[in-house]
């Protein structure tokens, strides 16, 4: 069996204010190709594959085109894509009849039966081969909210009900196979050890709190997909537990990443190779480290000029770091003026305040940008100014509970 393993695409992303479509479409494009090329059995798409809960119009066309393109190429291919924390589950599994019949799965959230058990049945996708041979199964795990997994059954603690909701679905995956026949796992989570983008990727419930052990997926698990981070990795350092990251570069923070899908292929039960797919980067993603503004404006002469038979879309998006002394009422006319003819476009101008005299640098001499804070960053800062101390860490928890409710608070589409 080979699977494709992708996530995190973030349809309807914005930088700065800046649409992304075009990239997103480049990706899809090549990803046809590759699925064209190669004629995986089965397309495993982690989470997050829309930026918001309410996605754009646009974004949602891209993601069903895309899947009547992949079925209308590749008949046989089975996909399986899960909700993740972005993502509304409702909205995600709400076309779900339809796309049955084009060989698409769609998981946006767990339910539970009468009885107060785990409906375990439809978390678990038969995976055909080319000739309808039932060759493993799909364990479906979406991002798992805290309402769905704390309760009556589970009690409140949120990480020991992900870990028993995964245990359930492990032991009724065993049940249920057949020998020779692989168990594949795909689930939206922070996994312990994990590293982590700056500024892209929001946080599950609260720091380190979130993340799970490695330990849930045992032995009888041959792959496991994962979606949430958004550089590619792997867990502890094991080859069948693996982060494939985000298909283009979310922010700045991830200019370096080497941005990818991951081609795996398994003989009955035994995983036997996972290769690494590079994505080619349709706009790329340029920073002015923080100087001076004399020196910054010297670098921004010093870039390309326009080349009038390029494509404007391709044109780099640009981040300037400016370090100042004190304000500068007209900084953004003067890089702008410093870019006019230039092929890149301008998405973002950060001011570093460095400080005066004697006085020791240190970051609390920066200028405080609100849209690099997280909310809980915010929180915890209003917290110091109106009380004088830290926030302790059961309030930060509460409020990252009541932050999942808001943010959720529109999911029904």
């Amino acid at each position: 069996m080979r699977l494709f393993h992708t996530s995190d695409w973030h349809l309807g992303q914005n930088l700065h204010g800046q649409e992304r479509d075009f990239e997103h479409a480049c990706f899809l494009d090549w990803l046809l190709g590759q699925l064209k090329l190669h004629c995986p059995d089965v397309l495993l798409i982690a989470g997050d594959i829309f930026d918001t809960v309410n996605p754009p119009l646009k974004a949602q066309e891209r993601l069903y085109d895309f899947i009547i393109s992949a079925h209308e190429q590749n008949p046989a291919l089975t996909i399986v894509m899960i909700a993740g924390n972005h993502d509304s589950g409702s909205r995600i599994e709400l076309p779900a009849p339809l796309m049955r019949r084009l060989r698409t799965h769609a998981l946006g959230r767990v339910l539970w039966l009468d009885d107060g058990q785990l409906d375990v049945e439809r978390l678990l996708i038969p995976l055909p081969d080319k000739t309808g041979a039932v060759t493993g199964w799909c364990l479906a795990l979406p991002f798992l909210r805290p309402a769905e997994v704390t309760g009556s059954q589970l009690g409140d603690d949120y990480l020991r009900g992900i870990g028993q909701v995964h245990e359930w679905l492990i032991a009724a995956a065993n049940a249920k196979r057949e020998p020779g026949q692989a168990l594949i796992a795909i689930s939206h989570a922070h996994m312990a050890g994990g590293s982590v983008s700056e500024d892209s990727e929001r946080s599950l419930i609260i720091g380190n709190a979130e993340a799970l052990p490695a330990s849930l997926f045992d032995a009888s698990v041959s792959y496991v997909a994962l979606g949430h981070l958004h550089k590619p990795q792997r867990v502890n350092g094991e080859e069948r537990i693996r982060y494939c990251g985000s298909p283009i570069p979310l922010s700045f923070s991830e200019i370096g990443y080497q941005h990818q899908i991951l081609d795996v292929q398994l003989d009955g039960e035994t995983l036997v190779s996972v290769e690494s797919r590079l994505i080619p980067r349709a706009v790329n993603l340029q920073r002015l480290e923080a100087a001076p503004l004399a020196d910054i404006l010297k670098q921004l002469a010093d870039l390309p000029d326009i080349d009038l038979l390029a494509e404007t879309q391709r044109q780099p998006w640009l981040e300037v770091r400016v370090r100042l002394d004190e304000p500068q009422p007209d900084l953004r006319q003067q890089v702008e003026n410093a870019l006019q003819g230039k092929a890149v476009r301008l998405v973002r101008i950060a001011a570093e305040y460095a400080g005066s005299g004697n006085r020791e640098h240190s970051d609390e001499d920066r200028l405080v940008e609100l849209d690099q804070l997280t909310p809980q960053e915010l929180f915890s800062r209003a917290w110091q100014e109106s009380y004088g101390n830290d926030v302790d860490k059961q309030t930060l928890k509460d409020f990252a509970v009541l932050l999942q409710e808001v943010q959720q608070e529109d999911e029904q589409p």
